[in-house]
This record gives structure tokens, sequence and C-alpha cells, in this order.
């Protein structure tokens, strides 16, 4: 478990590391290059997880379970959000029921942290959760990331999924998702991309996913323009700030004390 800048979250959890291109939102996954740079450092569960394919690091499909980690959230007392699998996906085809089954019991037996788990694959994550459980854990946030509209089918498939809070990440956000059904959905975050390949974002975007979180109740959170600002201009990603219509958004789904 590691502190992490992810702004909606405190800290991250990774039983599993590696992954394979899913979309057009993966292009640029942060992960990607970070695998490279712990493997770098010596770290063996990053090894041969990334390739480099012209000037960009890529996955190489190589899933890894991470037995030993699974009990780090136990050693954990303090009330934490918890990112879980922010170097992976739980819901890669590669990782095995079974093993998803032991990462949800961790979760059973610590209570007093909250976990939030985003996946690409709301489709396999719904049949898996309806397998592994009866009720839905009352501290864990189940979502799915939806980049533009070629991929907002996934919201359908993560309303199937039995959970306490559902929640979608419009991050990066590279295109219109245009009109988009929220029922039985909690929480929106909403970010641009970062990085030296980034893609821009357009405020007429973001306003769509606003206006319509404001008319569906669903809390939204503005995580940042990313590299690209609201002028169009190619800055740091500090410089560019979290300021969206004059204000910073931290909304927050409801739910028991965080």
């Amino acid at each position: 478990m590691a502190e992490t800048q992810i702004e909606w979250t405190d800290a991250t959890w990774n039983p599993v590391a590696g992954c394979s291109i899913q979309s057009a939102g993966c292009t640029h996954c942060y992960a990607m290059q970070m695998a490279k740079r712990l493997e770098a450092m010596g770290m063996e569960k990053y090894e041969g997880l990334t390739r480099r394919s012209g000037d960009r690091t890529v996955w190489t499909g190589v899933v890894r379970l991470d037995e030993k980690s699974l009990d780090v959230p136990l050693r954990w007392k303090k009330p934490r959000k918890i990112f879980v699998n922010s170097m992976s996906d739980l819901f890669h085809e590669q990782v095995p029921e079974n093993f998803v089954g032991k990462v949800w019991d961790v979760m059973r037996r610590t209570p007093q942290h909250h976990y939030q788990i985003l996946t690409k694959r709301p489709d396999r994550m719904a049949e898996i959760v309806e397998q592994i459980t009866d009720v839905p854990l009352s501290n864990v946030w189940l979502g799915t990331s939806v980049e533009d509209r070629e991929v907002i089918g996934r919201i359908s498939d993560l309303r199937r999924v039995p959970a306490a809070i559902r929640f979608i990440s419009f991050e990066p956000l590279i295109g219109s998702v245009g009109g988009v059904d929220l029922e039985g959905i909690h929480w929106a975050i909403v970010g641009g991309e970062s990085g030296r390949l980034a893609r821009p974002i357009k405020e007429a975007w973001i306003d769509e996913i606003h206006e319509q979180c404001v008319d569906q109740s669903v809390a939204f959170f503005f995580k940042q323009w990313g590299t690209w600002g609201k002028d169009n201009k190619k800055r740091s990603k500090k410089a560019n700030g979290r300021e969206y219509r004059g204000q910073v958004w931290d909304e927050m789904p409801v739910t028991a004390a965080l």
C-alpha cells in the first residue's frame, strides 16, 4: 500500500500488477510508465510488464498476482479511502475469480476502510461480484471508466453490479459522451489527460456531464484539466489546476463517514 497524490483517494493497494489495452482511454495510461520505472528500480513484481513501442511504453499483456500484498490493508488501522489496483484492473480476464474472492475477503475484514475499484471491464465485474457475494459490502465502491461516447455501454454493465456505491470515471475525457443515463450511479469523476502526449479536453464535454449530474442528483468531482487547459493551451497539470466554473468541485457520494 502507498500514499498517493490522486485527488479522490488516500492510498493505493495493488494485489495485481500489469494489464492490457482495452480502449482509447488506455493509450497513454500512467500505470504503464510507472510500471517501467518500478521495474528499473528493481521491483520484481513489475518485471516484464511493459515494452517499448515507438516512442511509448506499453503493456506486454503480462498480469501478475501478488498474494503477499493481500494482507496489507489489515495492518492499516486508521480509516482510509483506498484505490484498489491503480496499477492494473482487478477484473482483467487473467485474474481468476478465486483471487478476486480473496480481495473481497480482505475488504470484508476491514470495514474501517472504504475501497474504490475501477474497471474497464464492468461486464466481467458484474458476473464475478454476483458470484462471490450475496450482499454488497457497504465499504466497497465499484466503478467503470468512460472516456467518450464509444464506451458508454459500460454504464449499463455497471448498473448490473451489486454495489453500495457505483461511480464513473470520465477520465481521461477525450471526447463527448453525449446524453447518458445515470440512474443507479452515485458519483462522477471528470478529468483531462496529463503527460507530453496528452489529448486535449474541451470545456463543453465537461459541461454536458456536469449538467447531467445536477439533473440526475449525482455527486460531481472535477479532478483536473490535465495538460490542456480550458483555453486550449498546453501547460503543466499544476499550472492548469482544478478549477472549473470558478471553483473546485470535490463532491463525494453520500455514504457512511469517510
